[in-house]
């Protein structure tokens, strides 16, 4: 018996110099960020930056695969199964803080299951409607609904996502009605807006900004606190509903038994990345602000934005499926 156990323990001392050789050698092979939303929108276009910025830093391709579906949790639930060596990250944004509220039957736990590694930026929306719809200003358009209660839809990139949740927190504030359609992701809703079979929409302003100048649809305001720099002449929805802000947020996240050594080179090397002049002047361009934190910082933002967005859902009566 005293002979086995020496066995084991001599087992376990060669197993450690193994393990710890593979975290310094990570990466050694391509790494899969997956993203579970569709193409095209903040949270794609963010991951193919990343992706491309980390495969320079790094020397292994960064490769960004979409699983969009089921308000994020197919997506979410692959990264959560994978092996935690580093190889398969998230990108996920404030739809995963919302969802511990709004989808209690969900596969899995965020905090439980995945491993915070590094916050990314932070980007306010903008409320849109179609042409055919007679409202130029935000009051125009709550009085419009308030005198029909119900009769309007407006569309999603899908249930729990920000743009969902703005839209019922400002329904929640402006104490109005209208019917949430979820679709897939931004762009089938941006379709249906564009199309006019869904009239109004929360949705990314340098996207929708196009559709604003081309005169596809029509921008009554923007969610931040006072106007967007890239819509300067749009009025803030605050200015019509003190107290309305609504953002959307992103960051990379991994399986939680992921090594410490691997989580800290990965926030180092996005933190990086994010200090960059470049980055910085790109994420202006597409209406965002980089929010570089530690492991422990970023930890603690989404435990508060969890409870923030269960305040939020509350708020709106929003039912959780």
């Amino acid at each position: 018996m005293i002979g086995r156990r020496l066995l084991l323990g001599a087992a376990g001392l060669l197993a450690a110099p193994s393990i710890a050789s593979a975290q310094a050698a990570w990466p050694n092979r391509p790494v899969k960020i997956v993203v579970p939303f569709g193409l095209g929108g903040s949270a794609d276009v963010a991951a193919r930056f990343l992706g491309e910025q980390l495969q320079q830093s790094l020397g292994q391709p960064f490769v960004i695969e979409n699983r969009p579906g089921a308000g994020a949790v197919i997506g979410t639930d692959l990264v959560v199964k994978s092996p935690a060596d580093g190889y398969t990250l998230l990108l996920m944004s404030n739809t995963h803080t919302a969802n511990e509220t709004l989808l209690p039957q969900r596969p899995y736990q965020l905090m439980r299951d995945l491993a915070p590694v590094a916050a990314i930026n932070v980007a306010y929306h903008v409320l849109a409607v179609h042409p055919s719809v007679p409202a130029t200003t935000v009051p125009e358009l709550i009085a419009l609904l308030r005198a029909n209660p119900g009769r309007y839809d407006y569309a999603s990139s899908g249930p729990g996502t920000p743009y969902h949740v703005a839209g019922e927190v400002f329904l929640a504030m402006a104490g109005v009605q209208a019917q949430h359609v979820p679709f897939r992701g931004s762009n089938e809703a941006r379709t249906a807006l564009i199309g006019g079979q869904v009239p109004i929409m929360f949705d990314a302003i340098p996207t929708m900004r196009e559709q604003v100048a081309g005169g596809r649809v029509r921008a009554l305001g923007t969610t931040g606190p006072t106007r967007s720099p890239l819509m300067p002449d749009v009025p803030a929805v605050a200015e019509a509903l003190p107290g309305y802000e609504a953002s959307i947020w992103l960051g990379l996240m991994a399986p939680v038994a992921l090594p410490q050594p691997i989580k800290e080179r990965l926030n180092a090397e996005v933190n990086r990345i994010l200090a960059l002049p470049a980055t910085q002047e790109s994420q202006a361009r597409a209406g965002a602000a980089p929010m570089p934190m530690s492991i422990s910082d970023f930890d603690a933002f989404m435990r508060r934005d969890i409870t923030r967005q269960a305040e939020f859902i509350r708020m709106a009566r929003m039912t959780p499926t």
